[in-house]
């Protein structure tokens, strides 16, 4: 029988170090979508925050296993009768309603700041962004530049963003981890954001709201520059695309003639409404709110059939021919 039970005993210490290194990889402190890494004033002042309840919860269960620990060393091996009763302990009483009270207060009054410091109005200077969000992929305008943009938000570092939220259709949820706690995206209802952010480089962000069959694959990315890169970005934004040539000139006049120009724009070309900006498509690193990166092969399956890659997304399938796919690919990545 024990030469059964040793197997048996090796599988289950397998499977118990297996869960452990499975929790353990889930704990990295350094993942894209992490809490524990600000990059901006106000992801700091919500780490700090966290930092308090944390350290506040730990104190309270520090206390409570000193204090069974030493009952259950105290009072081992002693008979099972009845100890004296005690009817009413007016001290303790007090005690137990004041300590709850005052650890209450302890996180209630950080954490009233930092709610009123998600509200508070924007700096005269900050860059003012609407952010609308659209069942499934992001959309990013710049009133004061006159760019929109889709999926991708760049902004500069060591300036403050003032986001406007809206949303045209069902309710989102705007969260990028690093940059700030999440907000709801509400249709008919503005709410806003602000952030300074202080590390240029590339933030993860997801819808955080259900919004329908693909919810999760609403990312973004959110791009904080340098402020002289930011500069040149926005010149390219605002600069009228190259006239194609070779097999992007054959797919400009494949886009030109489909249902594209209904729902898309490119500046002196389509001005549809209904799907993302595309004047500067082949700028974005990604493509379908970030689920791929932008290659010839992933544009070019996209425009052909984007309902088997992206679950439920609006644009239809195009009829095109696999020629076709890749001359319209080629068009849209020499947008730049």
């Amino acid at each position: 029988m024990s030469c059964c039970r040793a197997p048996i005993r090796r599988l289950v210490a397998s499977m118990g170090a297996l869960d452990v290194a499975l929790g353990l990889g889930g704990c990295a402190r350094d993942g894209p979508m992490t809490t524990l890494i600000a990059r901006s004033d106000l992801a700091r002042s919500i780490l700090h925050l966290y930092g308090i309840i944390t350290g506040v919860a730990v104190a309270i269960a520090l206390i409570v296993a000193v204090v069974l620990v030493w009952i259950l060393v105290r009072y081992r091996g002693r008979d099972a009768a009845l100890p004296s009763q005690t009817r009413g302990h007016t001290a303790l009483e007090i005690g137990w309603t004041i300590a709850p009270a005052l650890v209450l207060l302890a996180i209630a009054v950080p954490t009233i700041q930092v709610i009123f410091r998600t509200q508070a109005a924007p700096v005269p200077a900050a860059l003012e962004i609407r952010v609308l969000g659209h069942q499934w992929w992001w959309e990013f305008r710049y009133p004061s530049l006159d760019v929109v943009t889709a999926n991708e938000l760049h902004v500069p570092a060591g300036r403050p963003v003032a986001l406007t939220l809206d949303g045209p259709d069902v309710i989102h949820s705007f969260w990028v981890p690093q940059l700030g706690g999440k907000r709801d995206v509400v249709p008919g209802r503005l709410n806003r954001l602000t952030f300074t952010p202080d590390t240029p480089g590339e933030y993860r962000g997801q819808c955080a709201e259900f919004c329908g069959l693909s919810h999760a694959n609403m990312g973004l990315r959110v791009v904080v520059d340098a402020p002289a890169t930011f500069e040149r970005w926005i010149a390219a934004q605002k600069a009228t695309p190259a006239e194609p040539t070779g097999p992007a000139a054959e797919g400009k006049a494949i886009y030109a003639r489909s249902a594209c120009v209904g729902c898309h724009t490119i500046r002196g070309v389509s001005t549809g409404s209904l799907g993302p900006d595309l004047t500067t498509f082949g700028s974005r690193r990604t493509l379908a709110a970030g689920m791929f990166p932008s290659t010839a092969a992933t544009v070019a399956a996209w425009v052909k059939d984007p309902i088997a890659l992206k679950p439920g997304s609006k644009m239809p399938a195009l009829g095109l021919t696999d020629d076709q796919a890749r001359a319209v690919a080629a068009y849209l990545l020499s947008l730049k």
